[in-house]
């Protein structure tokens, strides 16, 4: 099974938090499963660190990649096709990561970890 993190389960996995379901934390941890995390998470760490809303983890942007290929994550990219998707939901959910997220998941046939009830607003197939 191949899988996409929200950016909230990405930091849970890296933290090590208790709020990543067992599910989603024993999926992630499965050699089974391909791990995918996208580049609109990277761009939300680092608009949530300029922001100060991640002072915990101070070098995460500068660590990101370092800390994804740790994990054996793969990369998943941004492109047009995602773009036009994110931008054309009829939605009014205005969070540019959360509409990113659900193309990228839709487009590529690839459930997201969440637990952020909104994403089943765009139909995406969710996991935790």
């Amino acid at each position: 099974m191949k899988l996409l993190l929200d950016t909230h389960a990405l930091l849970w996995w890296f933290t090590d938090d208790p709020k990543l379901s067992p599910a989603a934390r024993e999926a992630i941890l499965s050699e089974e499963h391909e791990i995918f995390v996208s580049a609109a998470s990277a761009w939300e760490i680092a608009t949530k660190q300029r922001l100060g809303k991640l002072d915990d983890l101070p070098d995460l942007s500068g660590r990101f990649g370092e800390l994804v290929a740790a994990d054996g994550f793969s990369h998943l990219p941004v492109n047009y096709l995602h773009s036009l998707r994110a931008g054309g939901y009829s939605l009014a959910h205005r969070d540019p990561f959360d509409r990113m997220l659900a193309a990228q998941s839709e487009l590529e046939f690839l459930p997201l970890v969440t637990l952020d009830p909104d994403f089943a607003l765009f139909g995406t197939d969710t996991f935790w």
